[in-house]
């Protein structure tokens, strides 16, 4: 299925290190896959700022880093699972594939450990952002 060339899908980074956002928004590009509309960036460095943005809407994928200080990405992913109405699909960056049990103590939609592999990030990011692109579209 392919999307409306118009239409653009908002990812919102959350990182307190720029170079962690700037490596996720470099991975993923225009465009995670050919299928998918372009990507627009939303970068958060604090955890009010991620809030913020969620509870006005309009973001399709959160990509948060887990080593974040002082709140960590899975603590926030768990949050804004249990306190955003609709909350968007979370990708979570975890500091060791080990810590795949805590991503999935979040309730994150995905994990990807760091040093963030480009391939596997976007494959993750396409498959959750389809989904979302799905679920938008059987609910109008």
């Amino acid at each position: 299925m392919t999307y409306g060339s118009d239409e653009t899908l908002t990812v919102l980074v959350y990182s307190d290190d720029r170079n962690t956002r700037a490596q996720v928004t470099s991975a993923l590009g225009r465009r995670p896959a050919a299928d998918l509309p372009e990507l627009e960036y939303l970068e958060c460095a604090t955890t009010p700022a991620v809030l913020r943005a969620l509870e006005k809407g309009g973001v399709d994928l959160c990509v948060f880093d887990g080593e974040a200080v002082p709140a960590g990405g899975l603590g926030l992913a768990r949050q804004v699972k249990d306190e955003i109405y609709g909350c968007p699909p979370v990708l979570v960056l975890i500091g060791r594939p080990q810590d795949s049990w805590l991503a999935a103590w979040s309730r994150a939609d995905a994990a990807i450990s760091q040093p963030v592999d480009q391939v596997a990030l976007a494959e993750a990011a396409a498959t959750l952002l389809r989904a979302r692109l799905g679920a938008r579209t059987l609910s109008s």
